[in-house]
């Protein structure tokens, strides 16, 4: 395949290196020439210097035949035009935008995305897909890492391993034998940069981060059976007061019976954020001023949502509102710069908006028929979900007895609202939804698990 990635970012940044990576031609486009030089110098992509949207640099870069076109750069009219001239012009086939502004995702101007109006396939918003995000794992606290797939049915989880952890030494084998009526399948292990899928006796060990897939109804009862029952946070500071920060808010509103105190700097802001919002108090002030969180209540938080634009703002908010009181706490943090000192600093969420949004992008490039996509591990790995078409080599095959490509486990079978795992005797029939758990060089193995025609077996 091959591709014009438009932004050299950190989202551009990740699409290439992950297209890249699996062969694809891939020319990625940018005004910086720094930013360029970086990329062409650390992935095997083609780099053009440019603004993204002008017909002759797009023609530079190799979109006249190409099949992919992916825009996300830093601003929103850039994208959608690049997405008109590939179209207009170029005939490429599929188009994808990142929109951050949230007027152009109003409802009601829905029409401007369409083929006579804006042709753009796909529309990518990071704000919301990083709200939905953070807004997941406030359903599973105990997790490192929540993602849900077939319509909430079953979700995949990151649990750590402790020396206290009631899994310390077990294998998949025990875990099944003592918990049979559990719906789970440990998938992967992560133990320190090596992620493998462990075998029936592979032993968990302290410090293993374990990937499991749960069906929905047993996630409360698994995160108990692994030492993580964490009761969900019913009183809450944000400090950061973006479209992240108002999106998070808003939702926590509608949940009722949630206690969120707002923290922003601006007071500009802080005023209109007020105005937005019902329930949720509003202060203005600093969130590095332990006097100011401890007015918005830290002390008794369970949980502190760091969502500002700055990293270390988030960092360092996170730590002193844990020193004033609070029990918890999620931070927004862009630069993977950072991640090492994630256990220094007592924070206990990272969330990565760079790799929430290219997972989402990835889900509408996968071959086949792919419906959903996380990548985990900081990108060592990719939950997969699809549906079976006639044409797949899973139909007809027992899900006891299937034998997943190397690197590859199975998460789950979905069938309407029933929920399968590999030690339940079920035929895969068409139509029905499975999930894999694959290692970064296996995704091509699942993407032809799920391939329409005959013609790629």
């Amino acid at each position: 395949m091959k591709a014009v990635v438009c932004g050299a970012g950190r989202v551009g940044y990740g699409i290439a290196g992950e297209l890249a990576s699996e062969g694809n031609a891939v020319t990625v486009v940018d005004w910086s020439h720094a930013l360029i030089d970086k990329v062409t110098t650390d992935l095997d992509v083609r780099g053009v210097v440019g603004h993204g949207s002008h017909p002759d640099i797009l023609e530079r870069a190799g979109v006249d035949d190409a099949d992919l076109l992916v825009a996300v750069t830093h601003s929103d009219e850039t994208n959608m035009v690049a997405c008109q001239v590939a179209h207009s012009l170029f005939d490429t086939s599929t188009r994808i935008a990142r929109v951050r502004a949230q007027s152009y995702l109003d409802k009601r101007w829905s029409d401007l995305f369409s083929t006579s109006a804006l042709p753009i396939d796909v529309i990518i918003s990071p704000e919301l897909e990083v709200s939905r995000s953070i807004l997941q794992r406030l359903e599973t606290p105990g997790a490192f890492v929540t993602a849900s797939f077939a319509n909430s049915r079953v979700q995949v989880l990151g649990l750590r391993v402790d020396e206290h952890s009631p899994v310390t030494a077990g294998t998949k084998v025990q875990m099944t034998e003592l918990f049979p009526d559990l719906g789970f399948e440990i998938v992967g292990v992560r133990r320190r940069q090596t992620l493998f899928i462990p075998g029936n006796n592979d032993p968990f060990m302290p410090g293993d981060d374990i990937y499991v897939s749960v069906a929905a109804g047993h996630v409360k009862r698994v995160l108990d059976v692994f030492g993580h029952a964490v009761p969900r946070a019913r009183r809450m500071v944000i400090i950061g007061a973006g479209n992240i920060g108002l999106y998070v808010a808003r939702a926590l509103e509608r949940v009722g019976g949630v206690r969120v105190r707002l923290v922003e700097s601006d007071k500009t802001r802080a005023e209109q954020v007020a105005n937005a919002l019902r329930r949720t108090v509003v202060l203005h002030g600093d969130g590095l001023d332990p006097g100011v969180l401890c007015e918005a209540g830290v002390e008794d938080a369970e949980l502190a949502l760091c969502l500002t634009n700055d990293d270390k703002v988030n960092l360092l908010s996170g730590v002193i509102a844990k020193e004033e009181g609070a029990q918890r706490s999620v931070c927004l943090v862009n630069n993977q710069v950072f991640q090492p000192v994630q256990e220094a600093l007592d924070v206990d969420v990272m969330v990565d908006p760079r790799a929430v949004t290219v997972s989402t992008i990835l889900q509408h490039i996968r071959r086949g028929r792919i419906t959903g996509l996380q990548t985990f591990a900081d990108g060592m790995a990719e939950a997969l979900e699809g549906v079976t078409l006639s044409t797949s080599p899973l139909v007809g095959q027992n899900l006891s007895v299937l034998e997943p490509p190397e690197g590859v486990s199975v998460c789950a079978l979905v069938r309407g609202d029933e929920v399968f795992f590999s030690r339940d005797s079920v035929d895969i029939r068409e139509n029905d939804r499975m999930l894999f758990f694959a290692l970064k060089a296996s995704v091509p193995k699942v993407e032809q698990l799920f391939r329409v025609s005959l013609e790629y077996f």
